[in-house]
């Protein structure tokens, strides 16, 4: 299957990623902390909670607008969606940056690779969008030649 244009696909696949590595992330952090100090654990716990809840609505709405790019292939939502991707993007390289100089645990570091080509993948399907404005997407410029009963000898 040739992902072309499927912008609520792309969106979808990073939703579910980023929500199952920030429920990962977070169980450990609530794990390291209950193991240290008791008194932050709980703390941590209701901030582990707040933030993949969070994760998972902003993500979710960047799903939506994938979505609804995709199926009413509208150049003004594709646009919105390559902004948002762009921002997601930056964020996930800034993430990157920091985490090569300081340091910055492998799982924490495949992550923000995982998350940066995802939105890279999906400005690309994007932009596809934004050149057909409604028409119908081709997959390629190549088309077959049908063969007719009469070529055949």
């Amino acid at each position: 299957m040739k992902l072309t244009h499927q912008t609520g696909i792309a969106t979808l696949v990073q939703l579910i990623v980023l929500s199952v590595f920030a429920l990962i992330s977070q169980v450990f952090s609530v794990i390291d902390t209950c193991r240290e100090d008791s008194g932050d654990c709980i703390n941590n716990l209701l901030i582990s909670i707040v933030f993949y809840v969070l994760v998972a609505v902003v993500f979710g709405s960047i799903w939506v607008v994938g979505l609804l790019a995709q199926n009413s292939r509208n150049k003004w939502l594709a646009w919105l969606l390559i902004g948002i991707e762009a921002l997601v993007a930056a964020v996930a390289l800034f993430s990157i940056k920091i985490g090569l100089q300081g340091g910055m645990n492998i799982p924490g570091l495949l992550t923000s690779l995982l998350i940066a080509a995802v939105a890279l993948w999906t400005i690309t399907l994007a932009f596809r969008l934004t050149r057909y404005q409604g028409q119908r997407i081709a997959l390629s410029g190549r088309r077959r030649r049908r063969r007719r009963p009469s070529d055949q000898v």
